[in-house]
């Protein structure tokens, strides 16, 4: 299939494909859809096998982008950057200053920030060179690092999904308790000790099994730890397994134990497409919530998981935290208000349950729906508003 034919099969508005050889920069920029406003996405670096393969995995997760932002109710459409290469090895100021006038070529159509295998150390370089960039440091008016609230957020959805696959009710107090301890730990000197021991939801008698121990993983472990689960962790990276262990004194598995363990949350924070032919049958539990983008590697895995009544949350429902949390950078940082919009995932995630058991489909379908619907109403609304000038 070409690439302009990928496009059309995705509805992708633009394709930029930059390269600098001096810097070593090859990377390719997917803008999907700007109805709801400029497409932000983050930046991955990963060491493609080919350019093939590096230009499916920007389309795929851009047009995520557009629909993670659109579930989230927020003002912003769908995009995506991936660099090829290697993060622990070909980093340079030179090659993200470079990647960094490409972003700004575009005048504010895409606006990037941070993903796997980039850091906010990266962000500062493309500071210099563009104001079309989130997630930079505090110092700069940005949020800094924002794992923590994308585990927030998705610690949330994690609870929508126990909800709906187990006998349990949370009540708005104890949901409105987490938020206020996540508020006391974000900003202690508005904030006394008795905030950090109100009850939360407590997940006692449930393990969980988190894939991926990367920012996003290791904080969901201490959300889990705290709320009393019972915790399998893995990583591909031993020291990132070693420092989550010697910190929550969770279990370490092995990295393709992690899909067969006896668990009844699995929690795909890495790599995405790892719901597939080869782990599906593996599966030994009820709920399937993580941050891992693209977690179904076809739409029939989705299928296979509601004949296996095994509960899938969308993964661009639940993982929506760290997009919300640099939406309220780009509006002037408030810590408290990117906890309190993370916290809305929980009632986010509540609602495609509900859209899926109303109208009887999948919740991957009713996750679509719900993203789709806005996109066309805001669409109707800015075509009328812009067709009577």
């Amino acid at each position: 299939m070409g690439i302009f034919d990928l496009m059309s099969d995705g509805s992708h508005e633009e394709l930029v494909f930059c390269e600098n050889k001096a810097a070593g920069l090859r990377c390719i920029i997917a803008i999907h859809d700007t109805t709801l406003g400029p497409a932000l996405g983050g930046c991955r670096m990963y060491p493609y096998k080919s350019e093939e393969e590096a230009l499916i995995d920007v389309l795929r997760l851009s047009k995520g982008m557009t629909y993670k932002a659109a579930a989230a109710g927020l003002n912003l459409g769908g995009g995506k950057a991936v660099i090829i290469g290697d993060p622990k090895k070909d980093k340079t100021e030179m090659l993200f200053r470079a990647y960094g006038r490409f972003i700004e070529s575009l005048n504010g159509r895409y606006i990037t920030a941070e993903d796997a295998g980039t850091s906010v150390q990266d962000m500062e370089y493309l500071f210099m060179e563009t104001k079309y960039v989130t997630g930079v440091a505090p110092a700069h008016g940005g949020s800094g690092d924002p794992s923590p609230v994308t585990a927030f957020g998705l610690f949330h959805g994690l609870i929508a999904s126990v909800e709906q696959a187990f006998d349990r009710t949370f009540t708005e107090e104890e949901m409105q308790n987490l938020t206020r301890k996540a508020e006391a730990d974000a900003d202690p000197s508005d904030y006394t000790d008795r905030y950090r021991s109100l009850k939360g939801p407590s997940l006692e008698g449930l393990t969980v099994a988190v894939q991926g121990l990367g920012n996003v993983g290791s904080h969901l472990v201490g959300h889990l730890v705290d709320a009393g689960a019972h915790v399998l962790a893995t990583d591909i990276d031993q020291e990132a397994c070693d420092k989550v262990k010697a910190k929550f004194n969770c279990e370490i598995v092995a990295p393709d134990e992690i899909y067969g363990v006896e668990c009844d949350i699995f929690s795909p924070c890495a790599m995405g497409a790892i719901i597939n032919d080869q782990t599906i049958d593996q599966l030994k539990c009820k709920v399937v919530c993580g941050a891992a983008n693209n977690q179904l590697a076809e739409a029939r895995h989705g299928s296979i998981l509601e004949e296996r009544e095994i509960v899938y949350a969308p993964d661009y429902v639940v993982n929506a935290g760290g997009l919300v949390n640099v939406y309220v950078e780009m509006e002037g940082y408030v810590r408290k208000r990117a906890l309190r919009m993370a916290s809305q995932i929980y009632g986010n995630t509540q609602r495609v349950f509900e859209i899926a058991e109303k109208q009887d489909i999948l919740t991957y379908v009713a996750a679509d729906r719900l993203a789709e619907e806005r996109i066309e109403q805001i669409g109707h609304i800015k075509k009328g508003f812009f067709g009577g000038i």
